[in-house]
């Protein structure tokens, strides 16, 4: 018996995302909710709505409290699919412990199949970068630290 409540269309339109964009995995918070969902090495997709996070997730380690005081967060301007290079076969832009400037492309994110390069605001090094390559990520969302 298929359920049509709000919580089914969003992983519905979440899988339709993933497999518009070929993607193994991944993860999206709306609201207090979060959505992961893993394709890799499973007969199917799989969600856990979790607890709202009180430190950004991410693959890497959350910098302690009192570094990030001084450390500049380049957050999204807008809502799509967070990319580390201009393509598959490319390098990435940055990675942590790359020296930035302000101007430089740090990434891109791919909305309504337009691809937004996105530019430093702060010349520091790459401290953290939040997001993993083909997440999507929601406006205002951080996808970099930057220490000066």
């Amino acid at each position: 018996m298929e359920s049509h409540d709000p919580e089914t269309q969003t992983l519905k339109d979440l899988l339709a995302l993933m497999h518009e964009h070929d993607l193994d995995h991944l993860r999206v918070k709306l609201g207090d909710a979060t959505y992961e969902i893993d394709r890799r090495g499973s007969a199917g997709p799989a969600s856990t709505p979790a607890p709202p996070a009180t430190v950004a997730p991410g693959p890497e380690t959350a910098a302690p409290a009192s570094a990030a005081a001084h450390v500049k967060k380049v957050v999204a301007p807008l809502t799509g699919v967070f990319y580390r290079s201009a393509s598959p076969d490319s390098e990435a832009y940055v990675g942590v412990g790359d020296r930035v400037e302000v101007g430089d492309v740090i990434c891109i994110l791919e909305a309504m199949k337009l691809f937004n390069e996105i530019q430093s605001d702060y010349a520091g090094m790459i401290a953290r970068i939040v997001p993993e390559n083909g997440e999507l990520v929601s406006q205002g969302e951080e996808l970099f630290w930057i220490e000066p």
